[in-house]
């Protein structure tokens, strides 16, 4: 059923039931009564011996029996206690991101769980939008338990009454002072925080408690005082010995009683305790708002008609505690000039302001219903449209029906029974058909399948030999170096790594690995990327000439050395078959980084996944500098970095091109990636320190090599600092010592993940990537790497 624009505004006290009913007016600053009501209870509801669910279920029976509610929608002032408000200045913040920060603060504001209240916020005026960013901005949340607004709206429901607005009831008297009270407010747009307009003060006191409201207009603060009138009438019948009633009676009536002076005296502990509650509040909110200044003070509620309050309360607040005479928004003789009204017209500030918001002219619009309520009312609105909806349909639906069986009804089916069986035995034989090609082409995937399989066994052939390969092309070298010019002499001036192993392991989760990886410390060690090595007889440095044992130097002459395994710098060497596949190593560092950077870079990276080989590559390299000599050259650590890692990770290398279905390469050509041959996440683990280190010299090692050729002996190949100091003079061979050099080794630990990647399936992998350029680009534009010979 539609609403009309009447609205009727309820305040349920505890003292009375307060209504009042107001229509929108010509004039947009009024508004008209037309109706109102006021009933008292028989008793306080906080009385002893009263029951406030049956007092205030009486009260409505009443209210329903003197007015009609139908069609008129209705507000409800709920006390200022019950409920919870807070004022939150947000910084400047983009418009459209200031429901999620009030989300946000909703939950740190609440002290409950967002499911249990019913809560909602408006942003007050005053503020300012630049460039889409709103400045100065206040938010207002406010809040009540579910529980409890379903307790209040309890016996309304069993009255029959729906509510459609719930508001604190000192919102309420926000948007009754602001409408009514301060007619010469300007625009929001005119507000100006550095200098706000004077504020006013409202005391509205109740029969249990008494809120403050102080407002300039634009900014909001309240505060709700745990003193009312009903303070008063306990003060009486503490010291006067007498009863509610008795002391309600004599409170409403002082001027009346044989001794006013007693009453007074009696009374003056709840004066001196509301003033210094005042006091308090309005000295707190000062110091909130250092910038406001209050104006005025207005008092309401009918306790404030207790002879010598108002005077009391100007001399100890300074300010003048006005009453409010008459309502200026307010018109309709019939309401304003009722005796009842008059004399209870303080007491109608909450339905004033509540009737304000609910006819669109209130500055505060939140609404504490809940939703659920709401979204019940919807469908239970909708529900006659729906069923009218499904009755015409089914209405036509039979309508359809009954045309249709009318028409078959007139059709002779022996007219198409030889059509039908027609259709039929073509519907048979095109399905018989449909089954062959079926079965023909499962036996053609099948048999597919067997050629790939076939195909692939050649292809894994030539996996391992490509990996070697890659990893052979990545080692630096001297290899551009032109025909006939001599090797350096100094093994730190050859640019040369040396691989004594190489190791292969398989792993089914290879984000295991790269976990493990992230998880230990920068490499680094010891050593500092720019070679310098550590001090003799530092940690990691046994002795002042280095680890014992023989580490392989480099050959003279040729293009490479041979190492302590034999190895030549291009050349691999596998791994001994007794030696079990080394477990990945945990610490790391990517390519071409070092130190925290290296770290930071490894654990930004998203890492593998699934299974594929972790190989492990174990050398050394003499391309070290003493630090007087390491300004602006690679040593050490960085080295390996710039040069293997680096080449792991981005290197592109020309293989021959190899055709599965002949099973052999043609005398082509193609450029292939690290990436594409699946070597990813180079990394450098176990870092050691720069090792000192005693060579043989390359001339002394070619007089050694060709000594041994005419006398058919081994030649002497190296001569460590530590195991020459160990041997005594009588244990040296006789031929006497070789001339060395003394040089700094650089041991060191790759690790780097291998997924086979077949020829075809790279093949397949490029194709793909042209389709979906060329999807992209016009036709003209690509032009696929043709193989080079």
């Amino acid at each position: 059923m539609p609403k009309s624009e009447a609205v009727w505004a309820l305040d349920i006290g505890q003292c009375s039931l307060k209504a009042l009913r107001c229509l929108p007016d010509e004039r947009p600053d009024r508004l008209v009564a037309d109706a109102f009501d006021y009933i008292e209870y028989p008793k306080i509801l906080s009385q002893p011996g009263a029951e406030p669910a049956q007092l205030v279920s009486d009260a409505l029976k009443e209210f329903l029996s003197r007015n009609t509610l139908k069609g008129d929608r209705v507000a409800l002032g709920v006390p200022g206690q019950t409920g919870l408000a807070r004022f939150i200045k947000l910084p400047p913040v983009e418009k459209k991101k200031i429901p999620a920060i009030v989300y946000y603060e909703a939950k740190q504001q609440i002290p409950f769980d967002l499911a249990d209240v019913v809560w909602d916020y408006q942003r007050m005026g005053g503020d300012t939008e630049e460039e889409g960013f709103a400045l100065e901005t206040e938010i207002g949340l406010f809040a009540m338990k579910r529980e409890q607004v379903f307790r209040i709206l309890e016996p309304l429901t069993q009255a029959g009454i729906e509510v459609d607005l719930v508001q604190l009831a000192p919102l309420a008297l926000y948007n009754f002072l602001v409408f009514d009270q301060m007619p010469d407010l300007g625009p929001p747009e005119e507000y100006d925080p550095e200098n706000p307009p004077p504020s006013v003060v409202l005391l509205s006191m109740g029969t249990d408690a008494t809120d403050l409201i102080v407002t300039n207009g634009y900014r909001v603060w309240q505060r709700s005082i745990p003193i009312g009138g009903n303070h008063f009438t306990k003060a009486l019948t503490k010291e006067l010995r007498l009863t509610f009633a008795k002391a309600e009676h004599l409170k409403r009536n002082v001027s009346a009683a044989e001794d006013p002076k007693a009453l007074f005296q009696a009374m003056r502990p709840v004066f001196q305790d509301f003033l210094t509650e005042v006091q308090r509040s309005l000295t707190f909110f000062s110091n909130l708002n250092r910038k406001a200044h209050i104006g005025r003070v207005v008092a309401m509620g009918n306790a404030f008609k207790l002879p010598g309050l108002r005077k009391y309360l100007s001399q100890g607040l300074g300010y003048e505690v006005q009453r409010i005479e008459l309502f200026r928004g307010l018109v309709g003789p019939q309401v304003l000039h009722a005796p009842a009204f008059k004399e209870n017209m303080e007491s109608f500030g909450v339905c004033y302001g509540l009737a304000v918001q609910a006819l669109g002219k209130g500055l505060l619009r939140t609404n504490l219903l809940p939703k659920e309520i709401l979204q019940d009312r919807l469908i239970r609105d909708k529900k006659p449209w729906a069923v009218a909806a499904a009755a015409v349909l089914m209405l036509a639906s039979t309508l359809s029906f009954v045309s249709w069986t009318r028409a078959l009804g007139t059709v002779e089916e022996s007219a198409w029974k030889d059509s039908q069986q027609k259709a039929q035995e073509l519907k048979q034989f095109a399905d018989n058909w449909k089954q062959q090609i079926e079965q023909t082409l499962g036996e053609f995937q099948r048999t597919d399948q067997i050629g790939q399989n076939l195909v692939g066994n050649v292809e894994r052939r030539i996996l391992w030999a490509e990996l070697l390969y890659a990893i052979n092309e990545c080692l630096p070298g001297d290899r551009a170096n032109p025909l006939g010019q001599p090797r350096p002499i100094d093994p730190k001036e050859r640019n040369e790594i040396y691989i004594e192993s190489i190791e292969a392991q398989r792993v089914d989760r290879l984000e295991d690995w790269y976990a493990a990886v992230q998880g230990r410390p920068p490499v680094g060690g010891p050593a500092s990327s720019s070679g310098e090595p550590m001090p003799t007889g530092s940690p990691g440095m046994p002795g002042p000439m280095g680890p014992s044992g023989p580490v392989g130097p480099p050959a003279p002459g040729g293009a490479g050395g041979t190492g302590a395994a034999g190895m030549v710098p291009g050349a691999i060497a596998a791994p001994p078959a007794a030696s079990p596949p080394a477990t990945p190593a945990l610490a790391t560092a990517p390519a071409g980084a070092s130190g925290t950077e290296a770290a930071t870079t490894a654990s930004a990276a998203p890492g593998p996944s699934g299974p594929g080989w972790v190989v492990r590559l174990t050398g050394y390299h003499f391309h070290n500098y003493p630090p007087q000599e390491a300004k602006g050259r690679l040593s050490g650590l960085e080295y390996v970095q710039r040069t293997l890692i680096e080449n792991l990770r981005s290197k592109t290398i020309e293989l021959p091109v190899f055709t599965a279905t002949e099973g052999s390469t043609t005398g082509k050509k193609e450029k292939v990636t690290m990436k594409e041959l699946g070597i990813e996440y180079p990394v450098l683990v176990e870092p050691k320190p720069l090792q000192r280190w005693k060579v043989p010299h390359p001339k002394s090692v070619v007089a050694e090599m060709l000594k041994a050729n005419q006398n058919g002996t081994a030649p002497k190949t190296e001569t460590p600092a530590s195991a020459e100091q160990g041997t005594s003079a009588a244990e040296k061979e006789p031929t006497g010592p070789t001339e060395t050099i003394d040089v700094l080794k650089y041991p060191f630990t790759v690790e780097f993940v291998w997924r086979p990647t077949p020829p075809s399936k790279r093949a397949e992998e490029r194709q793909k990537a042209l389709q979906a350029q060329a999807a992209q680009q016009p036709s003209s534009q690509i032009s696929p790497e043709k193989p080079t010979m």
